[in-house]
């Protein structure tokens, strides 16, 4: 696999040298080029020379005269190796926390958080996007609240950051864009009220009491309940155009929500009906209102022409319960920006051959190639500290092999279900694979779904990053295509934050075993890849 490094560059220069004369008398010319940032010969910059005889005897080395070209590509083997992290600031107005895990210092809430996903910039080579989350926040279980989340700072507000790699191999964060509701106020990322994406998560502050409406009067389901906000955003894929809006999923509703370039709602779809906010009449399918709690839809791109967003579930579905979310069945939908026509697809995580039980990983990203191919990044919660062969792979797949769940009419054994969608003799797709049983990639029951002409799409390995770089974080969360060859992978830090699994105490988030590397957005890129669409 080649390693051609490289530096941006912004500039082209044209220099011609007289080499001497052939037998026919023509001299012999060369021409150098300053190649860019994301050029197809050299990822990160550099100089590509063209020979040739100037056989018009013109004194310039035309197109048609060049016989040899050879580039020369400036190193930096940083971003493929360790990669590059981009500066942060701390999050200082917080009240201190003891670090649960060392005990002898506060934790560093770091802001920090951009790499739920990250896409490049639609004009500039060099530059990218990334989104945060909903902020720093924790699990906490308590007998009040099973699936409660604690929120350290609960006026967090969701962005976009915009950052430029730079000549000298840095990564710096340009600018700020704040998530704001359709009347340009800044939203939050607590949960969603009921009947819009609300899967029973409660949110608690820093001292573990729930967050309530009125936080001088005790706990009310009716007139003091625990706060949620409704245009809420846990964010996790995002689009960008070159119209400078954007385009950002979440794990809530799930939402697809449509903001202008200052950040400010446009429009929004989601699978709830009554949603009055769906001012352009679009609308997911029912089941995706059915999501596994805090496993929402994790990616989202959009085709080449313009006209279609895909999005990927990063989990089965609750579909149409909780007991069917125990598989590796994901789901996949097309919307059609034009036509409003929504079509669904499966994904299959894990492999089959690798013959590891249940393989339910997360889906935590998407970026299309084509009109049909896109990479998935495909990964499991592990660090390499504790699991050495840690699942981080990315998959190229090809929808013209899945089979659209939506163009399926009723059979009698197939059947469509306006709350369910797709059933096999009552039962949903993610409850036939369940029950099939977990050996081989849960084979028995997706070999089910293809007696009866169900696939998923075909996926095949583009990078596997623990052998590339013993990808080190747990979360490898976004992808950014550089050019066909190039990959950028960026990981989601938690903005520093970690939680004891077993008493909910509040920890920093350590990469080493000894307690030492923070976590932190890092920004690594593979060259040498095939990022073509499929044939």
């Amino acid at each position: 696999m080649k390693r051609t490094t490289l530096a941006v560059a912004v500039a082209a220069a044209l220099a011609l040298a007289a080499c001497g004369n052939d037998n026919d008398g023509a001299a012999s010319l060369t021409a150098d080029k300053t190649l860019a940032f994301g050029s197809e010969e050299c990822w990160f910059g550099g100089t590509q020379t063209a020979t040739g005889l100037d056989t018009n005897r013109n004194g310039v080395l035309d197109a048609d005269e060049v016989t040899d070209t050879t580039a020369s590509c400036t190193p930096n083997t940083t971003f493929g190796t360790t990669g590059v992290r981009p500066a942060f600031e701390l999050i200082t107005h917080l009240p201190p926390v003891l670090d649960d895990v060392t005990g002898d210092h506060n934790i560093e809430f770091r802001r920090g958080g951009f790499g739920s996903d990250m896409v490049g910039h639609p004009t500039i080579a060099n530059r990218y996007y990334a989104i945060t989350d909903r902020g720093p926040n924790a699990d906490l279980k308590t007998d009040y609240a099973p699936t409660g989340k604690r929120f350290p700072d609960p006026g967090y507000v969701p962005r976009i950051g915009e950052f430029e790699v730079t000549a000298d191999g840095q990564v710096i964060k340009l600018r700020e864009i704040l998530l704001k509701d359709r009347s340009g106020v800044n939203i939050t990322g607590l949960p969603n009220p009921a009947g819009l994406g609300y899967t029973n998560e409660v949110a608690f502050g820093m001292d573990g009491n729930p967050l309530l409406v009125d936080p001088a009067l005790p706990f009310d389901a009716v007139t003091n309940p625990t706060v949620t906000d409704p245009y809420g955003l846990d964010a996790e894929g995002l689009v960008a155009l070159a119209d400078g809006t954007f385009w950002v999923s979440d794990e809530y509703g799930p939402h697809i929500i449509h903001y202008n370039a200052d950040g400010i709602e446009i429009d929004r779809i989601n699978a709830f009906a009554a949603d009055d906010r769906r001012m352009g009449g679009y609308l997911l399918p029912a089941e995706f209102g059915k999501r596994r709690p805090n496993r929402g839809m994790e990616g989202l791109t959009i085709t080449p022409d313009g006209k279609t967003l895909v999005g990927i579930m990063q989990s089965a579905m609750s579909n149409p319960n909780g007991p069917a979310n125990k598989s590796n069945l994901t789901r996949i939908v097309a919307v059609d920006l034009e036509s409003k026509a929504v079509a669904q697809y499966l994904y299959r995580q894990g492999i089959e051959s690798e013959d590891i039980s249940g393989q339910e990983y997360s889906n935590s990203a998407i970026v299309a190639l084509s009109d049909t191919s896109f990479l998935v990044l495909e990964r499991d919660g592990a660090f390499h500290r504790d699991n050495p062969q840690a699942f981080k792979r990315v998959y190229k797949i090809d929808l013209r092999t899945a089979t659209n769940l939506e163009a399926i009419t009723d059979t009698g054994t197939l059947a469509q279900d306006a709350a369910a969608g797709l059933t096999i003799g009552g039962q949903t797709l993610e409850q036939v694979v369940v029950a099939g049983g977990a050996a081989q990639a849960f084979k028995a029951g997706w070999d089910q779904l293809a007696a009866l002409g169900i696939r998923p799409a075909d996926k095949t390995l583009v990078v596997d990053m623990t052998a590339e770089v013993q990808y080190p974080h747990d979360k490898m969360e976004g992808l950014w295509v550089i050019n066909s060859s190039t990959l950028g992978v960026i990981n989601d830090d938690d903005f520093g934050l970690w939680v004891n699994g077993a008493t909910f105490a509040l920890q920093q988030k350590y990469l080493d075993s000894a307690n030492t590397i923070i976590d932190g957005n890092t920004l690594y890129i593979i060259d040498g890849l095939d990022l073509n669409p499929v044939p």
